[in-house]
């Protein structure tokens, strides 16, 4: 089966996952679940086209698997947690205000078909790596592209672990954290998730796949400019006491040294 084939039986995996996930959305009245699958949706997938493709170099298909799993099902369990007994995401309950009676349907196609979309065309280097034919064994750029992964993954698990330790202390309530991996960088779990994404990419390219480099770059792109660094930014500039020292001081997205506040 070659490159398209595989992706659209992805992408047919993908879209019967959110819509099941839509249906039970509609059942809870709670569309935050769709952030729950976000990383599990990778893993889902990876492993579809890991099972369905014979041909492929079978050492970087479990390299890449396991990346994508070991991250994904990290992501999924900390959103889990981190939602668990709490009401419905404010966004999605804000639109679900707007919408009115319009919602069930509406919500198909604003979150879940949206995000499906987004999976879709952010897996291509995962697909192609278990389809691809002809492969080199593993190399430098397989080397590469873990390392890379394994630094984002740090800066991601890291950062969400210590940010949700420092919000368990009921002393630290409306406080800001500067502490840990978020001293180098305003926003370390989205530096994670794109170099992860990077490192999966490498891996990728290794295979032969280097023209998959849209899907690590729209990633990064929805991390900085859409739905991460700049919403949240906007929102705690004003919001959160201290934070424009914590701006003037620290990087917003790439790691790097304190700067010296004058």
């Amino acid at each position: 089966m070659d490159f398209l084939g595989i992706w659209l039986m992805a992408g047919g995996v993908v879209l019967g996952l959110m819509i099941l996930l839509w249906l039970l959305s509609l059942a809870l009245r709670n569309a935050s679940i769709v952030d729950i699958f976000w990383g599990t949706g990778f893993v889902i997938v990876a492993w579809a086209a890991f099972v369905f493709t014979p041909d492929g170099f079978l050492p970087r298909k479990l390299l890449l698997a396991a990346l994508v799993t070991i991250w994904g099902l990290r992501l999924s369990i900390h959103i889990l947690r981190r939602n668990w007994g709490k009401p419905e995401d404010f966004r999605y309950a804000a639109w679900r205000q707007e919408s009115g009676r319009s919602w069930w349907w509406y919500s198909f196609f604003k979150v879940f078909l949206l995000q499906g979309v987004i999976m879709w065309l952010v897996a291509a280097p995962v697909v192609a790596v278990m389809g691809a034919r002809g492969q080199r064994g593993l190399g430098w750029v397989d080397a590469a592209g873990a390392g890379v992964w394994l630094i984002g993954f740090f800066f991601e698990a890291a950062g969400d672990w210590q940010l949700s330790r420092f919000k368990a202390d009921p002393a630290n309530k409306g406080k800001l954290f500067t502490g840990g991996v978020w001293r180098y960088t305003r926003h370390p779990n989205y530096f994670g998730d794109a170099a992860v994404w990077w490192g999966h990419y490498l891996v990728a390219a290794a295979s032969g796949a280097w023209w998959t480099a849209f899907s690590p770059a729209l990633m990064t792109f929805l991390l900085v400019r859409v739905s991460g660094v700049s919403m949240l930014e906007s929102a705690l500039r004003d919001s959160k006491p201290g934070y424009r020292e914590y701006v003037a001081s620290t990087s917003a997205f790439f790691p790097l040294p304190p700067r010296r506040r004058n």
